[in-house]
């Protein structure tokens, strides 16, 4: 596969560092998933079975592995944490789903730093990867209550992320809880994708990943054979990535960097980021971007391969930085 020339509008870089300063406080997936996070093993949500006896529900919080450094595996981090999650009763059926952020006192949060042109990104995706939205929901500023309207598709295990910067707090949070959605679960495996379609557009990335090293990942986007190069800007950049972790979904929320794009600029059809994985295994790509006002959304599939052994018989310390 042709290596495309990277976006020379800014001179886009994305550091896809899973690790971080995000503090880790209590797992939201039951406690016998816990356990294979602090062995580091790989955990296989795909093949739950939710039983039809329940409806919504949201995982208890459990001790999660303090020491991770991975953002998107705790209910709480900095003395903030997500309150329950309010949604609908079954599939299909239409509603509202809401929520609050909460101090270390447990009020509701009201006065938020804007990232991204946004106070608040809500990431939904089942257990799977699959059922991935990535929306922006509402704050009532007298509750602290955030609601956007909603309808679940497919039943499942879902992982609900709050990608928020509380006024006052020294660093954005990821604070997530874990939803259980009632029904027949037809569970999907991720198979390694470098292209995906969708509504017309052919996404590709060229790049490979490997554990522990800065990545180069290009994104194409075509549409019938040829180029797009009307990507307009979206969330205050030309492209806009979530990557996750197979296995125990691992979270990161990343924007192009660079300076702001001026009114009416157009970019593609490439843009690139530099990914850098914790560990080897499957992760999952989510590249949000726009055309004509319409934000669409390709899904990929990464293989991330073993990097370099820093304790290996002829090595000495592996030195800071990789």
């Amino acid at each position: 596969m042709k290596t495309w020339a990277r976006l020379s509008l800014y001179g886009l870089g994305i550091a896809l560092t899973f690790g971080g300063a995000y503090g880790v406080a209590g797992a939201v997936v039951p406690e016998s998933t816990v356990d294979s996070w602090t062995r580091g093993d790989e955990m296989d949500e795909h093949g739950q079975d939710h039983g039809a006896e329940s409806a919504v529900t949201t995982e208890t919080t459990a001790t999660g592995p303090a020491d991770s450094g991975l953002a998107g595996l705790a209910l709480g981090a900095a003395g903030y944490e997500l309150s329950s999650v309010d949604a609908p009763m079954q599939v299909g059926e239409t509603g509202e789903l809401s929520f609050q952020v909460r101090d270390a006192s447990g009020a509701p949060v009201t006065q938020y730093t804007t990232a991204h042109e946004k106070d608040l990104h809500l990431i939904v995706v089942r257990a799977d990867g699959s059922q991935f939205r990535h929306v922006h929901p509402e704050l009532d500023e007298t509750t602290g209550t955030w609601s956007t309207p909603w309808e679940w598709a497919a039943a499942g295990s879902y992982r609900v992320y709050a990608d928020v910067t509380p006024a006052g707090a020294e660093e954005s949070l990821t604070l997530t809880r874990t939803v259980q959605v009632a029904g027949d679960l037809v569970p999907v495996v991720p198979q390694p994708a470098r292209s995906d379609q969708v509504d017309g557009f052919t996404v590709t990335v060229d790049g490979e990943l490997v554990a522990g090293e800065a990545s180069e990942l290009t994104f194409t986007v075509t549409r019938d054979g040829e180029p797009v190069v009307a990507l307009e800007p979206y969330l205050g950049a030309f492209g806009h990535l979530v990557a996750l972790r197979d296995g125990d979904l691992a979270y990161l929320h990343v924007h192009a960097e660079g300076g702001d794009p001026e009114p009416g600029q157009t970019a593609g059809p490439e843009i690139t980021f530099a990914a850098q994985t914790p560990t080897a295994g499957r992760y999952l790509l989510y590249l949000d971007f726009q055309v004509d006002g319409q934000v669409r959304t390709a899904e990929l599939v990464l293989d991330a391969a073993p990097g370099a052994d820093p304790a290996g018989p002829e090595s000495g310390p592996h030195p800071e930085g990789h």
